[in-house]
Order: C-alpha cells, then sequence, then structure tokens
C-alpha cells in the first residue's frame, strides 16, 4: 500500500504544475496539517485515494471551510484497508492560539484514546501536528515535540507516527526519518511517500 503524507508546504508538483495520474497510485493521503482546506479538496477530487486530516496550529479556517470529501481523523481511531490510524492534531501551546495544547492537555487527549486503542489492539500510524519531544522536533519553544507523544509511541509501539510542523527550512540537516524504538517517526513537510 502506497501512502502520501503531506503536512505544511503546498507541494507545486501535486498542484500548481499537476499533470492527470500523477495521484493514481496512492491508496490514502495523510495530512498532517496547516495546508490549504482547496488543496486537500483538489487531492481527492484528482487523486483515487481519501485523504484523512488533522489540524495544525494554523488551520483557523477549516471550521468554517473544511476540505470537502476529506476526514478528519482528529482524536479518532480509524481503520482503512486493515491499517489502525490515529490522530492528534496541533502543536505545543505558545502564543494562545488555536489548536495549540499544553502539555498536560495533550495527554489528557491521548488518555481519553486508550479505550479505543485497547478494542483495537493497538495502532500502526500516529498522525500527528506537532513531532515528539526529542525526536525531529526542534529548540525554540513554537516547534517543541510533546513528551507525551514519547509514551504512547513507547507503550503502543506504532509502525509509524507521522508529524509536521517542523519545516525542513527552519533546521540544517533535518532527517526526514527518524527511529524511536520500533516506531519510525517521519516528518511530512511538503510531501513524503511511505510504502507499507
Amino acid at each position: 500500500m502506497k501512502l502520501l503524507l503531506i503536512s505544511d508546504r503546498e507541494s507545486e508538483y501535486l498542484w500548481d504544475y499537476y499533470q492527470p495520474g500523477r495521484l493514481d497510485e496512492m491508496d490514502l493521503i495523510l495530512s498532517c496539517g496547516d495546508l490549504s482546506s482547496k488543496y486537500l479538496s483538489f487531492l481527492v477530487t484528482m487523486g483515487r485515494a481519501p485523504v484523512f486530516y488533522v489540524h495544525g496550529n494554523h488551520d483557523k479556517t477549516y471550521d468554517l471551510h473544511p476540505p470537502e470529501g476529506c476526514e478528519c481523523i482528529e482524536d479518532r481511531l480509524v481503520t482503512f484497508c486493515g491499517l489502525r490510524i490515529l490522530g492528534l492534531g496541533g502543536s505545543i501551546w505558545y502564543s494562545g492560539g488555536p489548536h495549540q495544547y499544553t502539555e498536560r492537555q495533550m495527554a489528557r487527549r491521548v488518555r481519553r484514546l486508550r479505550p479505543a486503542l485497547w478494542r483495537a489492539g493497538g495502532v500502526d500510524i500516529v498522525v500527528t501536528h506537532s513531532p515528539v519531544r526529542g525526536h525531529g522536533d526542534a529548540d525554540d519553544r513554537a516547534h517543541q515535540g510533546f513528551e507525551c507523544l514519547l509514551e504512547l509511541v513507547d507503550r503502543y509501539r506504532p509502525r509509524y507516527l507521522v508529524h509536521g510542523h517542523v519545516h525542513a527550512d527552519y533546521v540544517a540537516g533535518l532527517k526526514r526519518v527518524v527511529q524511536r524504538g520500533d516506531t519510525a517517526i517521519v516528518n511530512a513537510y511538503e510531501r513524503y511517500t511511505l510504502d507499507v
């Protein structure tokens, strides 16, 4: 199964210079946030794959104009072709904007999902906007990851945790994939293809 991971910056290759058939081999598109709702609607229309998304810290317009034809998986565990996918959008609180959470608030969101994770027997892919603390995050307050995501990764050992928020031009030599135990932590900035 081929997954297209997207976040934070609309890909010119997939939007401005789109050519028919470019999305044909994708089975699922996962958006980690901070993308135009029109962009997500375009991708779900032009491709054959569904689009699942979480909110980024700049997604203020999704409430008024949600991406058409796409499914929000915020605070949910969904199953797609046997893959158990969990969504937890937003970033660390740094300015009081929408979709920003304190460590305590995010930990509470994770705890609320434990019954669903138990019933499903775990999770295969976690989709977040913010990275895991110390694994793909940055040093400045706005781009620090969540500590509670470390516990989620260590406890449930998903195959992948996919995030955005940390742009490739923010950190010199940014690694797209880092490993923590059994989990590959993938930065989906702009676009990244994953074979599952």
